[in-house]
Parts: structure tokens; sequence; C-alpha cells
């Protein structure tokens, strides 16, 4: 096990390093001058060139570059070019929101997907199974940005039930209430993914219902369920463990367009701020975050993957 660690930990520091200098690269592609963003069309070109030469953007590529390692190795990712605030600081802020609708949406994600994987598995090709990849179809095909709009026009607009948009920080507030704001956006991103957790659970549990051993404990006199939940659920519990994990980093990372769509101050929305403004240290600070997010929890998947099965041994 000790050996198996240090590996991955070797192997975090080498992902991260290549995520910096991948991330570092690409934004020296990105077309356009973060100084003549921010001076606007009216700056002169000495306004230009003193701004550059204030952030060092003026500097050799390589300048640049052997200077934000050193910054990185020091932990600090930078101080951005528009809010003139450190990076962490920036993200720190917007990671609550992400963080939040995050567990949320995981929530709407095991509570549809599992369920609805298990019982299509019970009857392969009934009612049930058909019905359940019926809506996972749908849940697939669906763009998250419509169904968020559909469900903030029905719930919010008609209804009036839950609010349409924004999030104030509870950490600030100590106000549990302001989750009623992420429900339809928790929704809007969670049905999409529950569909690829139903799929994997059902074909998952098709596999496992088929064994030897869930036979001999049906001829033992056992209960459905409880072949069901104790002996094939636990057993196909591992692709859908990986599935879950990758989707919850997702859920952190990725949630650009349901953001935007609810106006939630996330991870999400400052990326796409970032990349219009030529906000370079954010970019590299927000890619690098998310990148140790998927290492760690690849990392925790390979942990758990013994815990679900006591043949798994890792050397």
């Amino acid at each position: 096990m000790l050996t198996f660690v240090a590996r991955r930990a070797v192997g975090l520091v080498v992902s991260t390093l290549l995520v910096i200098t991948i991330t570092f690269l690409l934004m020296q592609m990105i077309p356009g001058d973060p100084a003549s963003v921010m001076l606007g069309s009216n700056a002169t070109p000495e306004q230009i060139e003193r701004l550059r030469d204030t952030w060092g953007l003026n500097e050799p590529i390589y300048g640049q570059f052997v200077q934000y390692i050193v910054n990185f190795l020091q932990g600090n990712l930078g101080e951005s070019l528009f809010h003139h605030k450190p990076v962490l600081g920036i993200i720190g802020q917007r990671a609550e929101t992400s963080l939040w609708l995050g567990l949320a949406a995981l929530i709407v994600v095991v509570g549809l997907g599992i369920p609805a994987g298990v019982l299509a598995s019970i009857r392969p090709n009934g009612l049930t199974d058909n019905i359940m990849l019926l809506v996972a179809l749908a849940g697939a095909s669906i763009p998250s940005f419509w169904l968020g709009l559909m469900l903030m026009t029905l719930f919010a607009g008609h209804l009036g039930w839950l609010p349409s948009s924004g999030f104030t920080s509870i950490l600030e507030t100590g106000n549990l209430g302001n989750l009623r704001n992420l429900i339809l956006p928790a929704f809007s991103l969670g049905f999409v993914n529950a569909a690829l957790v139903a799929r994997t659970a059902r074909s998952s549990m098709l596999d496992v219902l088929q064994a030897d051993y869930i036979t001999t404990a049906r001829a033992k006199g056992l209960r459905e369920w409880g072949v069901i939940m104790k002996h094939a659920f636990r057993n196909a519990s591992i692709p859908i463990v990986t599935v879950i994990s990758f989707t919850f980093a997702s859920l952190l990372s990725g949630a650009v367009v349901t953001e935007s769509v609810f106006a939630l101050p996330g991870v999400g929305s400052l990326i796409v701020q970032s990349v219009l403004k030529r906000d370079y240290p954010v970019i590299q600070g927000v890619m690098f975050v998310v990148a140790v997010l998927y290492v760690v929890v690849n990392f925790l998947t390979d942990l758990s993957y013994a815990l679900l099965d006591p043949r798994i041994r890792y050397r």
C-alpha cells in the first residue's frame, strides 16, 4: 500500500507540472493583449507598453515561465491582472458556490442514477427497463442549459416556488436557506449526468446478476432484494463508483454553462470572465486547481476499490 501511495504521489507531481506547462503555453496562444483589453480602445501605445512592462508581459516567454514556476513552488499562483488580488483568494471566493452546487448535483446524480439502473436491471427488456432507458436517453440528449431554462421558467417564473438565479455565501451569512437557490441548477446539472450513472449501473448489475453465486444465493431461499443489494450491488459497485467519482470532479470544475444560466458566482463563470479578459494568472490558477482535483479524486477512487472488493490488494 505504501508503495502504491508513493507512486501515485509522484504521479501527482508529474501531472501537475505537465498541466502547468501546457496551460502556460496555451495561454500564450490566446489572441489579444490583456493590457489593451484592460485599458480600452482609447489607450495610447505608450500606456499599453508601460502596463505590459509593469506586468512583465514584455519578458521572453521562457522568462515568464521560469518566474511562474518559481512562484508556484513558493505557493504563489500570482496576482489577477484585473482584480489585483491573489489568484488563490479569488478562486477561494468562488469555490464555495461551485462546491455546494457540485454536492447538490451529486445527490441528484446518485439519487436518480443508481436506483434507476438497479431497477432496470432486475427485469431486463421489461416495462421498467424500457422506461428507465428512455429516461436515461432523454437525460443524455437534453442540453443542461435548455433543461435549466425550462425549470427556471416553470418553477421560478410561473409557479414562483424557487429563486431563479444568484447565490449568497453560506459561510458569510450562516443561512442554509440559501441552498434553495441551487435546487434548480443542481437538478438541471445532475439529471444530465444521472443518465450515465444509470446506464453504467444497469450494465454492471446485469453482468453480476448472471453470475453463479447469485443463482446459489437465490437457491438458498434468500429474499430477492437481499440478493440484489447484499450480493449483486456490492460486486457491481466498482464501475459505478468510478463513474460517480469522475462525474463529481466534472461537476465541480465544469459547470460553466449552468453557472452562466443561473448567474451563479462560481469557478465556471470565473473561467469565462478570465478568458474574455485575458487574465492569464487566474486561468492558470483555475487549471491547476482542477488538475489537482482530478488527480486526488482518481487516487481516492483507487483506494475505495479495496474497500468494495477485499480481493483487491495494492503493492
